[in-house]
């Protein structure tokens, strides 16, 4: 742990280094499965090494003192009066998380939080995910040691309260996917995740002669600014439509493509049919992903990847210019077998399959292009996979 970053806790919060302890989350990128995970679908992301670290320190109230190495305000709250801070512009996803811990009956203590954050905001890496677990971890590590308790703690279950914090502080009903590949996942691995029964494989990535590249267009979004609610709305009224052929049926995954293109005109409006027609496919294409590269079919699973993009481009329809000029230039270039956008959409980032040699000219052309034909510039990294949320012992 860096000593510059626990002499900036010092700084701001008083005292000595005794008794800090730091908590890290990372932020995930999606290889494939968008907009599936809210419907009850499949998903198949990564964590990254790019993480959200925590410095917590336990107070002898009742108060929460959060701060960020790139913000510099300090934001004051009190655990007993959390519905107060819904509105805050930032530290209302670590207080909705506190908010729902204390509703799930931990016993939280009061306490001097400070973060950093390596997960680019509004990029679509799930930043906030991975705020929410390092946040609920520091939290309840700090509430059970102010009691004398030692357990090991549930990170499936502090993904579902701070997936929880998003639905009910938040007011975006986001899927659990983020949270979940914050919570857990593993170097060297990808989740293939059932999102109706949390139930999950590890699948070793194997890329051998291949790096997956993430590319961020820099151009900033918020999910609850967004069409996100409203394409979740559609998804439901077209299962509801569903629903009189397949009256079990309580997500759109337990619709198959087959029966979907059978029973497709029950959908009489044209826009919620494509929404429907997006996610099932896309169920399907996950788990080809997944079994192209349990046999280390890199090709396959690029062209996955670029149908993905094509349906969510085309279907879904929350690509937009950015994300669409940065896929199809990735798609010019020899020795790259697929690209995609991951995340909710209308602006974040692109994941490019790209051959290693041909990394550099990648980032070259793709970022030369991109600025002459958006304005601005987009920023690269060359992606590895890491592990999940963890207390790192100081």
């Amino acid at each position: 742990m860096s000593k510059e970053l626990i002499q900036s806790f010092i700084t701001y919060f008083g005292g000595e280094s005794k008794g800090i302890r730091a908590f890290v989350s990372p932020g995930r990128v999606n290889l494939i499965g968008e907009h599936t995970d809210y419907n009850g679908g499949f998903v198949f992301p990564a964590a990254l090494t790019m993480a959200t670290t925590v410095l917590a320190r336990p107070r002898s109230d009742r108060q929460i003192n959060l701060i960020a190495t790139d913000l510099k305000q300090m934001v004051y709250a009190y655990l007993d009066e959390l519905y107060k801070y819904k509105t805050l512009k930032w530290g209302n996803y670590q207080l909705g998380v506190a908010d729902e811990l204390q509703k799930a009956g931990y016993i939280l203590c009061g306490c001097d939080l400070l973060y950093d954050d390596k997960v680019p905001l509004g990029s679509g890496l799930s930043s906030s995910a991975a705020i929410e677990l390092a946040t609920a971890l520091a939290l309840v590590s700090l509430g059970d040691a102010s009691q004398g308790v030692k357990r090991e703690i549930d990170l499936v279950e502090m993904a579902k309260i701070s997936q929880a914090a998003e639905h009910n502080y938040i007011g975006v009903k986001c899927g659990i996917m983020d949270q979940f590949a914050s919570a857990m996942g593993k170097k060297g691995m990808a989740i293939f995740l059932d999102c109706r029964d949390l139930t999950w494989e590890m699948v070793p990535i194997k890329m051998s002669g291949y790096k997956l590249i993430i590319t961020n267009t820099n151009k900033k979004r918020s999910l609850g600014e967004s069409k996100y609610d409203e394409r979740r709305s559609e998804c439901e009224r077209g299962l509801v439509c569903l629903n009189k052929v397949f009256p079990k049926a309580r997500y759109l995954r337990e619709i198959s493509v087959d029966d979907f293109y059978k029973y497709k005109n029950l959908i009489e409006d044209e826009i919620v049919r494509k929404r429907v027609e997006h996610i099932v496919t896309e169920n399907e294409r996950v788990i080809k992903s997944v079994n192209a590269l349990k046999r280390n079919d890199l090709k396959t699973f690029g062209k996955l990847m670029n149908a993905s993009h094509d349906s969510l481009r085309d279907l879904y329809e929350v690509t937009g210019i950015e994300l669409d000029t940065l896929v199809m230039e990735a798609r010019n270039i020899d020795g790259v077998l697929g690209s995609r956008m991951t995340g909710a959409g209308f602006g974040g980032c692109t994941v490019s399959l790209v051959e290693e040699d041909m990394a550099d000219e990648f980032i070259q052309r793709v970022g030369e292009v991109y600025k002459q034909r958006i304005g601005y510039s987009a920023s690269f990294y060359i992606s590895e996979t890491g592990n999940g949320s963890r207390e790192i012992i100081l």
